[in-house]
């Protein structure tokens, strides 16, 4: 007799770790993904110098998603594709304000003294980890690419 209700406990368990992986197939949102056809900066984005180093970061996480890496690795390599956005972006703040690129300040986000330097590599490292885990979660498509190089960089 209490063999019946251990066998109906597993069975249970069973049939509760069989639906986790049915689960997993509607994690997925597509609403989240960025539609590369249609997506084009407004005036004001373009405006914003950090406009080139967030496109570059969403369309090469969007690209490098696919990776067996962890997000953290795949976000890295991500930044470096866009080093040079990155880097002309740096460059255009040197010119801003007499020392920007030394001049401490606190961050907003963390209170620690920073630089507009370092606050340019947050956003990017940021920007590149959210970008790879939202094409992940929705399973988003890349944007086209030419040459191993996604297009409208």
């Amino acid at each position: 007799m209490i063999r019946t209700p251990v066998i109906a406990v597993l069975a249970l368990t069973a049939l509760g770790l069989a639906a986790c992986g049915e689960h997993d197939a509607t994690m997925a949102n597509a609403k989240i993904c960025t539609d590369f056809k249609t997506a084009t900066p407004s005036a004001s984005a373009a405006a914003d110098p950090a406009t080139p180093v967030d496109e570059c970061t969403r369309r090469w996480a969007y690209s490098l998603a696919g990776s067996k890496d962890s997000a953290e690795v795949v976000a890295e390599a991500v930044v470096a594709a866009c080093a040079p956005a990155l880097s002309r972006w740096n460059q255009a703040s040197l010119g801003q304000a007499p020392g920007a690129s030394g001049d401490q300040a606190l961050s907003l986000r963390t209170g620690q003294p920073t630089n507009p330097l370092a606050e340019h590599s947050a956003f990017a490292e940021g920007r590149a980890l959210l970008y790879v885990v939202q094409a992940r979660a929705g399973r988003c498509k890349p944007p086209p690419a030419e040459n191993g190089v996604p297009t409208g960089l």
